[in-house]
């Protein structure tokens, strides 16, 4: 197990300075005019542009502005936004309503998916299961960028059931039809992996052995299939972190929730790239923990399961 998470840390320091790198050189590359984005149609004087260039090295080419930001982000330092604002005090600010909407959104989608892939299973090839399928496909033909202002405006403006936006103290309540339409984006997939894996479970050996034993039914699906299930869910679950989180992107820019996501848009329009770069790597770093610690779930939820 202490070499499996020694190796696992390895890979997620190798896949961390790539993604910085990457998104790094996508901002560098579309970067034409960050000052003047950020000062709209606004004049810049000459002091004001060589002060800015100066402190945020934007003349020393890709290479140079990369080093800089890595030298200052390994000891613990976001840096500033092109706006002159801490990085890590936009991150304090945005962070909380982010994770309460993702957190949100992982309960709706992970109880929802249990419950209809479940039922699926068990009556596999009924009604039940035909409408799941029609709803999960409808669902993966739906993208997020016309589901969430469609949302918005059929139960917010139209039958007034939900707020049409949400602060960043946002309640409960403000918060749930954007986690609904958030959990969109991973219900469906997580949905077909729960029928799946239960129906495959169903046909094992151990499933007519505790028939054959006289176990109820009711107890051999929701002790012993539902166990083994999970373990597919979960690894989703993980992966779906990321997706929620890019999701949020979209999600908090139409509902207007100041959140990680919206921070990360106003940073792509007004070019800022410490701003966008600086979210990204920590969004990472969320990432790559999280299907770390779902890695080490696998041991717990099957013994069978061993790293070497």
């Amino acid at each position: 197990m202490f070499r499996y998470i020694v190796r696992r840390l390895l890979q997620m320091i190798l896949t961390f300075f790539g993604a910085t790198f990457v998104v790094f050189a996508l901002m560098f590359a579309n970067q034409d005019d960050p000052i003047q984005a950020l000062a709209g149609e606004k004049p810049v004087s000459d002091s004001l542009r060589e002060a800015l260039t100066e402190r945020y090295h934007l003349d020393e080419g890709f290479l140079g502005q990369y080093w800089h930001y890595m030298t200052n982000l390994l000891t613990g330092d976001l840096g500033e936004s092109i706006s002159g604002r801490e990085i890590s005090a936009l991150l304090e600010t945005a962070w909380p309503v982010t994770v309460r909407l993702a957190l949100m959104a992982l309960v709706i989608a992970g109880v929802l998916a249990l419950a209809a892939g479940v039922w699926s299973a068990i009556r596999r090839g009924g009604v039940f299961d035909n409408g799941a399928l029609a709803f999960t496909l409808l669902l993966l033909a739906l993208p997020i960028v016309v589901l969430a202002p469609v949302a918005q405006w059929i139960f917010a403006m139209e039958l007034d059931w939900f707020p049409a936006t949400a602060s960043r103290n946002a309640s409960f309540y403000a918060l749930l039809l954007p986690a609904i339409v958030l959990a969109t984006t991973v219900v469906a997939t997580q949905l077909r992996v729960t029928r799946t894996s239960v129906v495959e479970n169903l046909g094992a050996d151990y499933v007519r052995t505790a028939r054959a034993k006289g176990l109820a039914p009711r107890r051999i699906i929701w002790v012993h299939v539902l166990r083994n299930s999970l373990i597919p869910l979960i690894t989703l679950i993980g992966v779906d972190l990321g997706v929620l989180m890019s999701g949020a992107l979209v999600t908090e820019e139409v509902f207007n929730i100041p959140g990680v996501g919206s921070k990360l848009a106003q940073g792509i329009r007004t070019e800022d790239g410490p701003m966008v770069v600086g979210f990204v790597s920590v969004l990472v770093i969320v990432f790559l923990v999280m299907n770390l610690v779902v890695d080490l779930l696998y041991a717990a939820l099957d013994p069978r399961i061993r790293y070497e």
